[in-house]
């Protein structure tokens, strides 16, 4: 059974860090490529990062461009995303997620497997 763990939110102010954790079980995992999501209240939920399978590539939302970095330590089944200078426009819920898929980085029904989401919270 295919498990992803999110950690790591939290309630912060505007300028701060966070790193987020996901822990994955189930899995090969470095067959995946793993994303980050989040939805924030009342919006569609969307594509924040994602990382392919051996770590290789990234591809980062415009929004989090420079600000945020996704990483992975596949040794550990482990996918990180470091937030830094976080706005209150972060403020989410923040979802991991896996896909075998190696195109369309960011199309939501691409990905196969998905964690219960973890609340960052930012104060302005």
């Amino acid at each position: 059974q295919v498990q992803l763990v999110e950690s790591g939110g939290g309630l912060v102010q505007a300028g701060d860090s966070l790193r987020l954790s996901c822990a994955a079980s189930g899995l090969t995992f470095d067959y995946y490529a793993m994303g980050w999501f989040r939805q924030a209240p009342g919006k569609e939920r969307e594509f924040v990062a994602r990382i392919s399978g051996p770590g290789g590539s990234t591809y980062y939302a415009d929004s989090v461009k420079g600000r945020f970095s996704i990483s992975r330590d596949n040794a550990q089944n482990m996918v990180y995303l470091q937030m830094n200078s976080l706005k209150p426009e972060d403020t989410a819920v923040y979802y991991c997620a896996a896909t075998r898929s190696t195109s369309s980085y960011y199309v939501q029904r691409l990905y196969d497997y998905w964690g219960l989401g973890t609340q960052v919270t930012v104060s302005s």
